[in-house]
């Protein structure tokens, strides 16, 4: 167990959500038997800035119960606050009737639910994570069980790889690649020059009939004449295994494409091999894996909570918000009609020590933004604005003490 960061609920919860996630949620994928005890304390703000900080507060405060107890009125006045209004704006049906989404504001809200989607949790490795990133240290080697010039298919062993009550919060694959001898790269005869590859791993479920079904998981370039180790990110493909027949290998599917349509580029692709189960090759050179996993127990959080499980730990629960349901917000909010926020809900095991903090209670441990598009009145005219409003949905549930959370 590690202890960090005694701060204030305002610094917790909204203030500097990005303060939190890289000093302490981040640092979430430490493994039980390695974790050291840390304390970070937070400076005490100047009088200059005591102003801003109550004013802060007051949105933490609305933040807190928001993400805590969620109710109507708490997320009102969270909104409020960040849009700097005393009151809900006065918007009707007839304002809507001839408004038209400019193409500027329309694409920077596409661009934001993009980010929305592509945004993935992460954690900084532990002193030991880091030690089982380094090649020859990984958790689980894995061995091609074929190979051609552009697709091959690599298996790993992950017969009690995770440990019980335990979550995968990263997984890494790791490949050694080769730089191609000068004599095996195609002539460019006129050709516009490529010095990449694309590499894109899929994940393979063997189904009962023979056939496979595969899910991309993970693409990216690769410099073709570079020598050394390329990751890839295969946490979804290890969460996909885990929920399907965990006691069957994991298969994973590397396919080496080029970097362009075109002949030549596919040519150029062919010149990317990685090491294989061969013998001859180094043991460092075969492919790796290695994962990242919180100790669920430790930390006193089950993930989202199970509907037909009958415990009462600390986990999250879907609770979903209607905007059109809501009399305040069906005409002000456009963009979206609804979402699921999450909240946390059940109890924390208690310490047989006492540290002197405080009973543990289950609480946000991480929050996500919401990209939302919504109406302001102008005088006589409506205008539409695009904004992201922090700590609008619960990512993550977790155990803490009063201002210190166990993490």
């Amino acid at each position: 167990m590690s202890v960090t960061t005694p701060l204030s609920k305002c610094e917790q919860l909204g203030v500097s959500w990005a303060h939190i996630r890289t000093g302490r949620c981040q640092s979430g994928v430490i493994s039980a038997r390695e974790q050291q005890h840390r304390v970070r304390t937070s400076p005490a703000p100047s009088r200059g800035k005591m102003s801003s900080i109550r004013a802060a507060c007051l949105l933490c405060a609305a933040l807190f119960a928001m993400v805590r107890g969620f109710t109507h009125e708490d997320m009102k006045d969270a909104l409020l606050n960040k849009l700097g209004l005393s009151e809900v704006p006065k918007i009707h049906k007839r304002d809507l009737e001839n408004l038209v989404i400019p193409t500027h504001i329309k694409n920077k809200y596409v661009s934001m639910l993009k980010l929305h989607h592509a945004r993935k949790r992460r954690s900084l490795p532990s002193l030991a994570g880091i030690l089982r990133g380094i090649p020859g240290n990984a958790d689980i080697s894995g061995e091609f069980v074929y190979s051609d010039t552009t697709r091959q298919r690599v298996v790993f062993e992950m017969t009690s790889r995770i440990p019980e009550n335990s979550e995968v919060t990263m997984a890494e694959l790791k490949l050694f690649k080769k730089a191609p001898h000068k004599r095996s790269i195609p002539e460019r005869k006129g050709h516009r020059p490529v010095n990449n590859a694309r590499v894109s791993i899929y994940w393979v479920e063997p189904l009962e009939d023979g056939s496979n079904r595969t899910s991309l998981v993970d693409s990216r370039l690769i410099p073709i004449h570079e020598t050394g180790w390329k990751s890839f990110d295969v946490t979804q493909a290890v969460q996909y295994w885990s929920k399907s027949r965990m006691e069957m290998p994991m298969h994973l599917e590397v396919w080496i494409e080029g970097e362009r349509p075109g002949s030549y580029a596919a040519e150029m692709a062919k010149c990317v091999r990685f090491t294989t189960q061969d013998p001859n090759d180094n043991t460092l050179g075969k492919p790796e894996l290695v994962l990242y996993t919180l100790n669920l127990e430790e930390f006193g959080s089950s993930g989202d909570c199970e509907i037909n499980k009958d415990s009462d730990m600390c986990c999250r629960e879907k609770y979903f918000i209607n905007f059109r349901a809501l009399t305040w917000t069906q005409y002000w909010i456009i963009e979206p009609s609804g979402y699921q926020a999450f909240r946390c809900n059940g109890g924390c095991r208690q310490p047989k020590r006492n540290y002197g903090y405080g009973e543990r209670k289950c609480a946000v441990v991480e929050s996500a933004p919401l990209p939302m598009m919504y109406l302001v009145k102008k005088g006589d005219y409506t205008e539409i604005e695009v904004a992201e409003f922090p700590n609008m949905i619960v990512e993550k549930c977790g155990c803490a003490m009063d201002n210190i959370s166990v993490v």
